[in-house]
């Protein structure tokens, strides 16, 4: 009986010691978020052991949560949700059965992920995309686009370029009965940073017909120069997202080199060629104070850079959409633009905010001081934060009243 309590206690002492993740106190809910954080780790230890011993890619065994939260395209009492395609791209449909009379208002939404994982078929997406056409009265166009490992820039922006472009036909809106003045592009994340570049580039197309009203990015990552910025620093082993599963993220949407990963992992990825970017991206410049903190400017290593030299798109502004002279602002739509205290893309969204008010864009920058990348997916049981759910409403009171 007593070896028995005491291999039971060095179990419990273990698993305290597995789970326990030092969180700073202005988080809510953090033995939650612990205990979220213990299966992601322990996804991502599975992933790594299963790619040392060359039986699956890291991404291909993480995206095992991505098709365990996947739902069925399910309609019910308030909206119609059908899966088809817009020009070949993947597309889940949500659109309200009842609405008021006159043409309704769109939201095209860009999942997360990091270019690697997610899906707009995820219980998560799935429940905001309802909520969003019940409450807006708006069509919502949520984008399956491909992913990394197996398809790497430019083919996840080429998707939803397409399908925003297909969308934003006339015959198409009307067909959706959509508005063509209140169309929204929106998007978390790795969604946030398409959003991003999507919105610079569409609008300098002649061929398309209409035009995006507003465009919503929540924690966008938006830039491949610097790996070190405060938020970088502040908050490298912060779950959901710690700085070494973000690099990996850049890393594996442009290449599966792991050159290029190892370059990144230590901020020396840099080419002569991209230093010329590296002022759009100072954060000694672009982050407002607060963010700043005590933390040193220091301009990039150029370090080996073979591999970012001979992997095409590491700094191409479609991928990193913060790398873009102030003239490429200066005609994008009014934005919304989330950031989170304890996120390593915080100054991302942050330095985007500042440079597009200085360009003349109307911005509306809030920033949630108690919240951590992934929030605003965390409305469903049993990972549904209250955090996750203010975030949300925030994000839909302000689509009601801007688009």
């Amino acid at each position: 009986m007593a070896s028995k309590l005491v291999v039971l206690a060095i179990v419990s002492v273990l698993l305290g010691y597995y789970v326990y993740t030092p969180i700073p106190e202005a988080v809510e809910e953090r033995w939650k978020l612990m205990l979220v954080d213990a299966a992601f780790r322990s996804l991502e230890h599975l992933a790594e052991l299963t790619e040392l011993i060359g039986f699956k890619h890291y991404m291909e065994m993480m995206m095992v949560l991505t098709v365990a939260e996947s739902v069925d395209p399910s309609s019910d009492e308030n909206v119609n949700v059908t899966d088809t395609t817009f020009n070949k791209v993947p597309v889940r449909v949500y659109e309200p059965i009842s609405h008021s009379p006159g043409l309704r208002r769109a939201v095209i939404y860009i999942h997360g992920g990091g270019w690697c994982l997610g899906s707009a078929k995820m219980q998560p997406y799935d429940l905001l995309s309802r909520k969003s056409a019940t409450e807006l009265d708006a069509v919502i166009i949520s984008v399956e686009y491909r992913l990394a490992p197996v398809y790497h820039f430019p083919d996840q922006y080429n998707d939803v370029y397409t399908v925003v472009k297909y969308f934003l036909q006339r015959d198409v809106l009307l067909q959706h009965s959509v508005d063509p003045g209140r169309v929204a592009l929106s998007g978390d994340s790795a969604g946030g940073n398409l959003v991003a570049a999507v919105a610079q580039q569409i609008q300098e197309d002649p061929d398309v017909q209409g035009e995006i009203k507003i465009q919503a990015l929540i924690y966008p990552a938006l830039q491949t120069i610097d790996f070190n910025t405060p938020s970088y620093q502040q908050n490298e082993n912060m779950p959901i997202l710690p700085k070494t599963l973000m690099v990996r993220f850049w890393s594996e949407y442009f290449s599966c080199d792991k050159l290029l990963l190892q370059n990144m992992m230590a901020n020396s990825h840099t080419t002569l060629e991209s230093r010329s970017l590296s002022n759009f991206a100072n954060w000694s410049i672009h982050l407002p104070e607060r963010f700043r903190k005590d933390y040193k400017y220091m301009l990039p290593d150029r370090g080996n850079t073979d591999s970012s030299a001979r992997i095409p798109g590491v700094f191409d502004s479609r991928a990193a959409p913060l790398l873009v002279g102030d003239e490429k602002l200066r005609s994008l739509p009014q934005a919304y633009i989330v950031t989170c205290e304890f996120d390593v893309l915080r100054d991302d969204g942050a330095m985007y905010a500042t440079r597009l008010e200085k360009a003349g864009v109307q911005v509306t920058h809030e920033h949630f001081e108690e919240s951590f990348h992934g929030a605003f997916m965390f409305i469903t049981w049993p990972t549904d934060f209250a955090i996750g759910q203010k975030m949300v409403s925030h994000y839909i009171d302000w689509l009601r009243k801007n688009l």
